[in-house]
C-alpha cells in the first residue's frame, strides 16, 4: 500500500486501478490451472498485491471529491470493500456448482475485467486531470477547506506532509501503534469467537453467531462511524469505540448466554470497522491529502506487520500453554482496545512552520 501510494502521486490514481483490475484477473486465470499449491500460493499473493492498488487509490479520490464528507465517503469504500466477500461468496458458490472449477474463475475473469476497467474509467481526479503535475494544486486547493457540517471537525493542512515530514511527527506514530494494538484485538476476534462459542458449551450452529455478530458490525460500522466522524470528530469517535471494544473483552469471560456473547462481539466489531473506515479521514486531516495514500499506506503496515503476531498468533499460543484459558487471552486483548482508545486521542494535526 505504501507503494501504491508513492506510485499514484506519479502515474495516477487511475492507472493504478487498471493495473489492479488486470492484476485481479490474472490471479482469476492462475488459480483456474492451478497444478500445485505454489499456484493458489501465487493467487493470494497476486490478490493481496492488487486490492492494494484498488483501495488506496479509490480512497484517496472520494476525498478529493468529497472534501467535507471525508469520513461518510471513506466509510462507504471501506464498508463495500468489507461486505463484498459476503454478498458474492454465494454467488460464487452457485457459480461452482453450475458452471465448475476451471470455468468459473474464467468467468470471474472476464467480469472482473469488463466491470473493473468500466470503474476505472470514471475513477477521475475532480479537475478531470491525471496528470500528476496537478496533484498538489488540487489537494492544497481542497485540503485547507472548512467543513460546512461541523465546526469541531479538524481540517486538512494547509501544506500536505511529505512522508518523512510525518514520520518526524508524534501523531504518525501514535496513529501506527493505535493500528498495531486495535488491529490486533480486532482481528483476533474472528480467529476466537467461534471457538469461544464452543468452549462455552454452545453447538456449533450457535458459536458461528459468535463471528457472524462480529462480521455483520465490522461491516456496518463502517459507514456509521464515518458519518458520526463528520460530526463529532474523528478521534472522539474512535476513541469511544476502542473503549467500547476493551470494555467487552474485560466482560466476555464472564458472559454465559449467547445473546450476551454475541452482543459483546458485536461491539468489538463494531471497533473494527470503525479503525478502517475513519483512519483514513483522520490521515487526510493530519498530514494533507498530496501524500495520502504513501502515508495511509505506512500506518496500515502496522496491521500488516505487527496485527498479526501479537494478535491472532499470541492468543492461540496463550490458549495452548494455558489449557483454553480465555479469560487471559480476552484480559490482554481488552488493554489493546484501552491503550489505542487513550492513543488515538494524540493524533492531532501537526503546527507547520
Amino acid at each position: 500500500m505504501f507503494l501504491v501510494g508513492h506510485w499514484q502521486e506519479r502515474y495516477g490514481t487511475r492507472k493504478m486501478i487498471t493495473l489492479g483490475i488486470i492484476i485481479t484477473s490474472f490471479a482469476s486465470v492462475v488459480v483456474a490451472y492451478a497444478s500445485s499449491i505454489y499456484a493458489v500460493y501465487a493467487w493470494a499473493f497476486l490478490n493481496g498485491l492488487a486490492s492494494s492498488f484498488v483501495y488506496i487509490p479509490t480512497l484517496t479520490l472520494v476525498q478529493w471529491w468529497y472534501p467535507e464528507k471525508k469520513g461518510v465517503v471513506s466509510g462507504i469504500v471501506s464498508m463495500v470493500f468489507g461486505l463484498s466477500a459476503a454478498i458474492m461468496s454465494p454467488l460464487f458458490g452457485k457459480m461452482l456448482v453450475s458452471l465448475g472449477y476451471v470455468s468459473m474463475n474464467l468467468v470471474i475473469a472476464v467480469l472482473t475485467l469488463t466491470i473493473g476497467l468500466a470503474g476505472a474509467y470514471f475513477a477521475r481526479a475532480p479537475d478531470s486531470s491525471e496528470n500528476p503535475a496537478s496533484y498538489s494544486a488540487m489537494t492544497n486547493r481542497y485540503s485547507g477547506k472548512k467543513p460546512k457540517s461541523s465546526g469541531r471537525q479538524e481540517r486538512s493542512p494547509d501544506r500536505s506532509l511529505t512522508v518523512l515530514e510525518s514520520l518526524h511527527t508524534r501523531s504518525f506514530w501514535f496513529l501506527w501503534i493505535t493500528w498495531a494494538f486495535a488491529g490486533a484485538a480486532g482481528v483476533s476476534m474472528i480467529i476466537l469467537s467461534t471457538e469461544y462459542g464452543l468452549s462455552k458449551g454452545f453447538s456449533l450452529e450457535s458459536a458461528i453467531l459468535l463471528l457472524t455478530s462480529f462480521n455483520l458490525t465490522n461491516g456496518t460500522s463502517r459507514l456509521i462511524s464515518g458519518y458520526f466522524s463528520d460530526k463529532i470528530g474523528r478521534n472522539r469517535i474512535m476513541s469511544m469505540a476502542f473503549m467500547a471494544a476493551g470494555l467487552a473483552y474485560f466482560t466476555l469471560p464472564w458472559a454465559d448466554s449467547l445473546a450476551a456473547c454475541a452482543f459483546l462481539a458485536a461491539v468489538v466489531g463494531f471497533s473494527f470497522g470503525t479503525l478502517f473506515s475513519v483512519s483514513a479521514p483522520l490521515v487526510a486531516d493530519c498530514f494533507g491529502l498530496e501524500h495520502f495514500g504513501a502515508v495511509f499506506g505506512l500506518t496500515f503496515a502496522a496491521y500488516g506487520f505487527i496485527a498479526g503476531p501479537i494478535g491472532p498468533t499470541l492468543s492461540g499460543y496463550l490458549l495452548d500453554v494455558t489449557g483454553g484459558n480465555f479469560s487471559l487471552v480476552f484480559l490482554y486483548l481488552g488493554v489493546f482496545c484501552i491503550l489505542s482508545g487513550v492513543c488515538i486521542r494524540f493524533v492531532r494535526r501537526p503546527s507547520l512552520s
